[in-house]
């Protein structure tokens, strides 16, 4: 989306604005040696800095002051006052520069869950992964480019939990990952004032090629007993997925009380009845 009005943030938000707009309190963030952040196996670490430092860090190619490298990486995406039961919210956690922002208004009050603001270095790339509810992502300055995925394609990405195992999704590692080419690519080049809606459960890998700052706005599409009362970040299964993926590996427990060629023949009528009844016919 193109276009929209987005507020004086668009023109405000210079390095030497945010870092006045909200002084030295204490943010925290992670700080990472290579420019590919994964989830999985955390090579990145977790430091604390007065909000102006990191603006001006985060805004840095080269680094006098660092914690690993003189190049490393920073990146900022904000959480509640208590991360296990506030969620990020800007207008609670940087209430000067929320002013500064209008939200476009594509969903009812009532269904909005966090606002989270992020802020990454120049080069930083996000491990691929899907969120649970529909939400923009907001370009406020700088330059992202956004790599997506079908939900459909989960089959071809190396999942673990929420997040893809492919960290590299330039050039991955076909020996490891041989089914990832058969997973459609969707790209798209985030100026700044441009809005991103990313549908619920749609897999998205990011990198910023520049120092950029952006906003993503969470919702609750489904009803709201649908979602994990304790999710904070708005990537926890829906209660009900939940509870199947559970009844699943109590299933899947079971069968290993047979021999192994009986544990494959039911196995595979068990996909069987799991496409029968639940995957959608419009998918092909």
């Amino acid at each position: 989306l193109t276009g929209l009005e987005l507020g004086t943030c668009t023109t405000k938000w210079t390095t030497d604005y945010l870092s006045q707009a909200e002084g030295s309190k204490e943010v925290k963030i992670h700080v990472s040696a290579v420019p590919q952040m994964d989830f999985l196996s955390k090579n990145f670490v977790y430091r604390t800095l007065p909000f102006d430092v990191f603006v001006r860090r985060a805004a840095e190619v080269k680094h006098k002051e660092y914690f690993l490298t003189e190049d490393e990486k920073y990146y900022l995406r904000s959480v509640g006052e208590d991360v296990r039961k506030d969620v990020a919210d800007i207008r609670k956690q940087f209430p000067v520069l929320a002013e500064d922002v209008h939200i476009p208004e594509y969903f009812e009050k009532e269904q909005f869950f966090s606002s989270v603001f992020r802020i990454s270095s120049a080069g930083l790339q996000l491990w691929t992964h899907y969120d649970v509810m529909d939400n923009f992502l907001i370009q406020v300055t700088g330059k992202k480019r956004v790599v997506l995925y079908s939900p459909r394609d989960a089959p071809y990405l190396y999942l673990s939990g929420t997040k893809s195992e492919v960290l590299d999704v330039d050039n991955p590692d076909l020996e490891k990952y041989p089914l990832f080419v058969r997973a459609k690519r969707y790209q798209c080049v985030l100026e700044a004032g441009d809005v991103l809606f990313i549908p619920a459960l749609w897999f998205h890998n990011v990198i910023s090629e520049e120092f950029a700052v952006a906003l993503n706005v969470f919702w609750k599409h489904l009803p709201a007993e649908s979602y994990d009362k304790t999710d904070t970040y708005g990537n926890k299964d829906p209660m009900a997925a939940s509870r199947a993926i559970q009844i699943l590996d109590r299933a899947l427990k079971t069968l290993e009380e047979l021999p192994e060629e009986y544990r494959d023949f039911y196995a595979r009528r068990m996909v069987l009845r799991i496409q029968e009844k639940a995957y959608r016919s419009d998918y092909g």
